[in-house]
């Protein structure tokens, strides 16, 4: 048995530093809008946002989109390995528990987006729906903000692309079916490991593998093209399940396939360390090992064009294992593209074309 979190069922066991901030707060028991006796500690506070736009715009030349859309900042999953966590540390919150705790909600998303697709200097585009947290997070089935925004993207025929670890995303397959007869949707469900065991260490609050495979069956059912994202594939974690991860995703219906190699950048790295501390001391040098191996001999390399899949041997031979394991289960190694031929301005509040 490996030692429980200090925290509950969170993934980070402490907050680090503020690189920018280093501050200290109090939880306030009484701010959460759930039902306290089910929320572990800290029990997770949502705090409004403020932003005056929904897209932010991308020039990472490794990265397949130009256009996000993130109706919360900070995640409750707490997938301990999670790249997103250094940003809490703009808003003045650790990138540890807060990260996981202080989710700030972005009221309204689904207003400012329908405003910036209805206005004349829009240039349809693929817009990417969790391109830094998960939209699909617990607090999604009350709040309904992701839901709101593809509500407004199927009314304009934008197409968007989805990445999550939750199974939720099946409670709007018809939004996403009607996108899916424009060509505009493709949805990647995030699959990192079949132990239920794992999952629980590694992604606390994500859905359960078994749960995930279900939810690429209901897509695909309903013709939504629909994947599996390996990400991260850790080094002495869950490399090894590359293989069967494949197989099951292909067998659910998952028609194409990415992955992501480690990566820890800022104050991830020392929060996956003392993860690796309390789960997989045995293991840890080993893991740690192979991460630098495969990043120059750092745990983060931060250039475009090997952040995502590493370099060296190990990663090397991770892209061999992927590519012929897809091959087995049938499974392209690219999503399909997405076309905007059937995207339409909508006025706003009349309903009316341009």
């Amino acid at each position: 048995m490996h030692p429980p979190s200090p925290h509950g069922h969170r993934g980070a066991g402490f907050d680090p530093p503020n690189r920018f901030v280093p501050v200290r707060r109090e939880v306030d028991p009484d701010s959460s809008d759930l039902d306290p006796a089910e929320e572990p500690l800290p029990r997770t506070q949502f705090l409004p946002d403020h932003s005056v736009s929904a897209l932010t715009r991308n020039d990472s030349p490794d990265i397949g989109f130009t256009w996000s859309l993130n109706p919360y900042r900070g995640c409750e999953h707490g997938c301990i390995y999670c790249y997103a966590r250094p940003t809490h540390e703009y808003l003045g919150f650790s990138a540890g528990l807060d990260f996981e705790s202080r989710i700030v909600v972005k009221e309204q998303l689904p207003e400012l987006l329908r405003r910036e697709l209805g206005s004349r200097s829009w240039t349809p585009d693929t817009i990417a729906l969790s391109g830094v947290t998960d939209c699909y997070q617990p607090v999604e089935r009350k709040l309904r903000l992701t839901r709101r925004c593809l509500e407004v993207l199927a009314e304009f025929r934008n197409p968007v692309g989805i990445v999550t670890k939750n199974t939720l995303v099946t409670r709007d397959l018809d939004l996403l079916g009607e996108l899916a007869r424009h060509q505009a949707v493709a949805v990647f469900v995030s699959l990192t490991t079949l132990n239920p065991d794992l999952r629980a260490i590694l992604e606390p609050r994500t859905s359960p593998p078994s749960a995930r495979l279900r939810a690429i069956r209901a897509l695909a059912d309903a013709g939504v093209p629909v994947g599996v994202m390996i990400a991260p594939v850790i080094p002495a974690i869950n490399d090894h399940e590359i293989p069967a991860l494949l197989a099951a995703a292909g067998a659910a219906g998952a028609r194409f396939a990415g992955k992501v190699v480690l990566r820890l950048p800022l104050a991830v790295a020392p929060l996956f360390e003392e993860w690796l501390d309390r789960h997989f001391p045995e293991r840890k040098e080993k893991v740690l090992a192979q991460v630098r191996s495969a990043r120059g001999g750092r745990l983060n390399d931060p250039r475009f064009g090997s952040r995502m899949r590493g370099e060296g041997p190990l990663a090397d031979q991770w892209s061999q294992l992927f590519h012929v394991a897809c091959r087995k289960a049938g499974i392209a190694t690219r999503a399909p593209a997405l076309s905007t031929a059937a995207f339409r301005r909508v006025t706003s509040g009349q309903g009316e074309l341009w």
